[in-house]
């Protein structure tokens, strides 16, 4: 199996191919390692490579399989996002602040993946802190699209999305507080998932807003993400909002349905499709995909989120207030980048925090700084709080009438780099659809539903009750199977 194959197969080929001995799991994370260093320059999708352990967790899977001693995803490479820690690793958050950072431990999810027999072939780009919805604001540079590399991937996942859709790998990690696993899966042709809050441990993802930050995957199909999710499932001591409760085998239920959606309640809420700025190629594939549906046997409802253009507001208090207090560790003292010249303490807080954070970093926290101050924190802070309670809330009343509800991922497809540089918010808007179920705790999924009129990739969303990602890996498997979306790929 050469590299060109690795473009298009599933986990399930893969595991085959591996199974019959068509191919070793070190000729397969040797294929990963020099597509990704083929491609890195036109791409930027990684910050670390590590093609040494790489090549030796690959051998030991090749070993273990001679002893019969596999798992499924035992031998398959993948990547991780940059804000997972890893034990001897460089794990940046594609910050100065962090740049020659390694953890001494391994995150949750980098700790079961690894069990499960998984080959890590590096550290993937990211927004830094996971703040931004493009993946330009890194320390070590944009990600780029591979459908068209002068447009951003999207963020703050985008290296794992692009090495996804770039066929380096055929899944990755990602994490998602706002929207960052299912935005840059949607700008990349690929299918990401967002679990419920506490579904997959935090432990070891570096913080941004923990009461919002979920791990989440990457894949080319829902089949892969199943895999994947539920590998990465259960529960961990170390996480206290780790929900109690075994993994689910996600993947096992694909495989006995039936292909069909009979009976599924389908909501389209007309608030997301009444919103300024949706792109009316968006619109279309949104729509051709809710008649997609509707042909597998899903029935169409009108639903209503009454307080859905609140989200964003609600969401940039919650969130940089949080940012503001989980990054006030890094301060130079103890790890990470310390200003070289200083006077005295105070000084050398401020140049090393100064010169440690890039701007939307530094901008997110003086607005978390700002609406938790005294005087300040009842007007917004709690008050973006109520709006939260309300904006679930809303979407519980909305799941009283279908099962799962149906939108657009992004209101556009992938802008060309630079292009938001002078106006932050707009590249807030691009959130509007994804922020709500992350202050809700819900699973939602992004899948490819189509291309625009520039040939870029458009996603649409499901959004789920609490806990039903089964239900959201059926519907999108039965979609893809139907349709060939998920299998395009981008002309690299």
């Amino acid at each position: 199996m050469s590299a060109e194959r690795l473009l298009t197969s599933s986990l399930r080929e893969l595991a085959a191919a591996l199974a019959e001995g068509r191919i070793r799991a070190e000729a397969l994370a040797e294929a990963a390692l020099e597509r990704a260093q083929s491609l890195q320059e036109r791409l930027n999708a990684f910050i670390t490579l590590t093609p040494e352990s790489a090549l030796a967790a690959a051998r030991a899977a090749d070993e273990r399989r001679r002893a019969g001693n596999v798992s499924l995803l035992s031998g398959i490479p993948l990547a991780h996002k940059d804000l997972f820690c890893t034990r001897g690793v460089r794990t940046t958050a594609a910050s100065r602040m962090l740049a020659e950072f390694a953890p001494p431990y391994d995150a949750f999810v980098v700790e079961r993946l690894a069990e499960a027999g998984a080959v890590s072939i590096g550290k993937t780009n990211l927004d830094e802190f996971a703040m931004g919805s493009a993946n330009e604001h890194s320390h070590f540079g944009p990600c780029r699209n591979p459908w068209d590399t002068s447009r951003i991937a999207g963020g703050s996942s985008g290296g794992s999305a692009a090495a996804v859709a770039a066929g380096i790998v055929p899944v990755a990690t990602g994490t998602d507080t706002g929207g960052s696993v299912r935005q840059p899966a949607a700008m990349c042709g690929v299918t990401g998932i967002k679990p419920s809050y506490g579904r997959v441990s935090r432990y070891g993802i570096i913080a941004y807003a923990s009461s919002l930050d979920q791990a989440g995957v990457i894949a080319r199909s829902a089949e892969d993400c199943a895999l994947a999710l539920t590998a990465i499932e259960g529960f961990d001591p170390r996480d206290s909002t780790s929900l109690d409760r075994p993994s689910e085998d996600h993947a096992a239920a694909l495989a006995a349905a039936d292909g069909r959606l009979d009976g599924l309640r389908l909501g389209l809420p007309r608030e997301f499709f009444a919103v300024q700025g949706l792109d009316a190629d968006v619109r279309r594939a949104v729509e051709s995909a809710a008649r997609i549906y509707e042909s597998l046997g899903a029935r169409l409802v009108d639903v209503s989120l009454p307080r859905a253009e609140l989200a964003i507001p609600a969401y940039y208090v919650i969130a940089p207030a949080e940012a503001s207090s989980n990054l006030a560790r890094y301060d130079g003292v103890r790890y990470g980048y310390r200003a070289p010249d200083y006077v005295d303490l105070d000084d050398m807080y401020r140049k090393t925090r100064a010169q440690g954070f890039g701007d939307e970093v530094k901008r997110r926290i003086l607005v978390g700084t700002y609406v938790l101050s005294h005087g300040y924190y009842d007007a917004y802070y709690l008050q973006a709080q109520k709006l939260r309670r309300l904006i679930a809330e809303d979407y519980r009343q909305a799941f009283d009438s279908c099962d799962l509800i149906l939108a657009p991922t992004a209101p556009t497809t992938a802008w060309r780099l630079g292009e938001k540089d002078q106006d932050p918010v707009q590249e807030y808007l691009q959130d509007i659809y994804t922020i709500g179920a992350n202050l809700a705790g819900l699973p939602a999924l992004s899948h490819p539903c189509g291309f625009d009129s520039a040939g870029l990739p458009i996603g649409c969303q499901l959004i789920g009750p609490y806990l039903a990602e089964t239900r959201l890996l059926l519907a999108a498997h039965a979609f893809q199977g139907k349709t060939d979306w998920h299998r395009r790929l981008p002309p690299l």
